[in-house]
C-alpha cells in the first residue's frame, strides 16, 4: 500500500496536499528503486536512478505531476505590494524579470499622471527650459524622458551628463545606447560644462554619466575638474555626483569623494537577488556597497545617497535587508521609486507598487536612521524633493559648523 500521506482521507499527511494517481505512484516507485539500488555502487545506483527518472518524464510529463512544496522549483514567498498594503494575500512564486515576459495585467495605474509644468514665459521652468536648450550640454530630463522634469526645473535642479551618451555596460533596464568602445571623453567638457551651469537659474546641480570602463579611472578625474570648476565659478551651488562604480576602484572614488561635492550618489538598483538579472555583469551588490563605504571614509563630511528600483519580482525581505546594508556602510540617503520598462526590449514590469507600500518604506527607512527617503511611484536617483531637503539640511548642518568653529575660535582667543 501507498504511504499514508500520498493516500486520501484522514489519515493524509497535512503536511502534503492531496495527490493524483500518476504523482503518487511515482514517488512510491523512486522510493522504492531507491531502496532497492542501495547495494550496488554509486556509479551503477546513479545510472539506475537515471534511467527510472527518464523512464518516468517519458511516461508522464511534467505539467501532469503536482510536486511537493520541498521539490517545487520555486521558493514561495507572498506578494510583497499587498503584503505591506496590509491585505491577507495568498504565498506566490518569487519572481524575477525577464525581457519580453508579459507585463503587469491592466492599464498603468492612475498614479503614474503628472501635471504638466508652468508654460508662462516668465516661470522658472520657461527659464530654465531655455537656458539648458541653448547649451551643448545634455541632460537626463530631457534625454530619458523624466515625468519630474517640470517639478525639478520649477524647483531650480538640473541633471546634466558628461563623459558622452554611450555607455560600456547593459543593464537590462536602461535604455542608454552601449558601445565598446565609445567615442573617448571630451577634455575640455569640464570647462564648458562650469561655464555653462555657472549661468544656469539652478542652485543644485547634479553631474551624472554613462559608465567608462574604458577610461583608467572609470572617469573619476573628469568629475572631480568638473566639480572643482563649477565650485570655483559658484561656491554657493550645490554639487552631486551620480556616478558609476569605478569598477571598484577605490582611490578613483576616493579621489571624487575629496573634490569638493557635495553629495556622492551611487546606486545599487536592486536587492542582491536579482543583481544579476537586472545590472551588467560587471557591476555587483557588494561592489556597490564597497563604493559608498569608501566615499564616506574618504570624507566623513559629504552625504552618500542611492536608489532602489522596486517592481523588479523583490520581496519585503529582500528590500529590508537592502535597506539594513545601506545602513550599515553609512549610507545617508535613499530614494524609492517604480520601476518602467523603456522599450519591449528591456526588462517587463513583474508588479506595479501601491503607493502605501512606498509610504511604508519611507517610514521604515527613517527609523532605520537614513537622514532622508524619498520614496514615490514616479521618484528617480535625481528627484528634486530629495535634493531641496539635501540643499536644506547641508546648508543648515554649514551654518552650525560656521557658529561652532567661531565660538571655538573665540574661547581660544580668550
Amino acid at each position: 500500500t501507498l504511504p499514508s500521506h500520498h493516500r486520501g482521507g484522514s489519515g493524509r499527511d497535512s503536511r502534503y496536499p492531496r495527490r493524483d494517481l500518476p504523482t503518487a505512484f511515482l514517488l512510491y516507485a523512486f522510493h522504492r528503486v531507491r531502496a532497492s539500488t542501495m547495494p550496488l555502487s554509486p556509479p551503477r545506483r546513479r545510472s539506475a536512478l537515471f534511467l527510472f527518472l527518464s523512464l518516468s518524464l517519458f511516461l508522464f510529463p511534467l505539467p501532469a505531476l503536482s510536486l511537493s512544496p520541498s521539490l517545487r522549483p520555486s521558493v514561495l514567498r507572498p506578494s510583497v505590494s499587498r503584503r505591506l498594503a496590509g491585505e491577507d494575500v495568498q504565498e506566490v512564486a518569487v519572481r524575477r524579470p525577464k525581457v519580453g515576459a508579459p507585463m503587469p495585467e491592466g492599464r498603468r495605474p492612475a498614479w503614474f499622471r503628472v501635471p504638466a509644468p508652468s508654460q508662462a514665459a516668465d516661470s522658472r521652468y520657461a527659464v530654465v527650459q531655455s537656458q539648458i536648450r541653448s547649451s551643448s550640454l545634455t541632460t537626463v530630463c530631457e534625454e530619458a524622458m523624466c515625468p519630474n522634469v517640470g517639478e525639478c526645473w520649477s524647483g531650480g535642479t538640473a541633471t546634466i551628463m558628461l563623459l558622452g551618451d554611450t555607455c560600456t555596460r547593459g543593464c537590462g533596464f536602461c535604455a542608454v545606447k552601449t558601445s565598446q568602445p565609445p567615442p573617448p571623453p571630451d577634455p575640455f567638457e569640464p570647462f564648458e560644462a562650469a561655464r555653462t551651469v555657472a549661468g544656469w537659474d539652478v542652485d543644485y546641480v547634479v553631474l551624472t554619466s554613462v559608465d567608462r570602463d574604458d577610461v583608467a579611472d572609470g572617469g573619476a578625474s573628469h568629475f572631480a575638474t568638473t566639480v572643482e570648476l563649477v565650485k570655483t565659478a559658484r561656491p554657493e551651488m550645490l554639487v552631486e555626483c551620480l556616478v558609476s562604480d569605478f569598477r571598484g576602484d577605490g582611490e578613483a572614488t576616493a579621489m571624487l569623494a575629496g573634490s569638493g561635492l557635495d553629495v556622492y550618489a551611487h546606486n545599487v538598483e536592486t536587492v542582491r537577488r536579482l543583481q544579476r538579472f537586472v545590472r551588467d555583469k560587471r557591476a555587483g551588490y557588494d561592489q556597490s556597497l564597497k563604493a559608498l563605504a569608501t566615499a564616506k571614509k574618504a570624507n566623513p563630511r559629504i552625504y552618500t545617497k542611492t536608489s532602489i528600483m522596486l517592481g523588479l519580482g523583490e520581496t519585503q525581505e529582500e528590500v529590508i535587508e537592502t535597506m539594513q546594508d545601506l545602513r550599515a556602510v553609512d549610507v545617508d540617503v535613499v530614494t524609492f521609486g517604480q520601476y518602467l520598462r523603456p522599450t519591449e526590449k528591456h526588462l517587463s514590469v513583474v508588479e506595479y507598487i501601491q503607493p502605501e507600500v512606498f509610504d511604508k518604506y519611507r517610514l521604515l527607512g527613517e527609523e532605520m536612521g537614513f537622514r532622508y527617503v524619498a520614496s514615490g511611484p514616479l521618484v528617480r536617483s535625481s528627484y528634486k524633493a530629495g535634493e531641496f531637503f539635501l540643499e536644506h539640511l547641508i546648508k543648515t548642518e554649514r551654518d552650525e559648523r560656521g557658529s561652532l568653529e567661531k565660538e571655538n575660535r573665540a574661547v581660544i582667543a580668550h
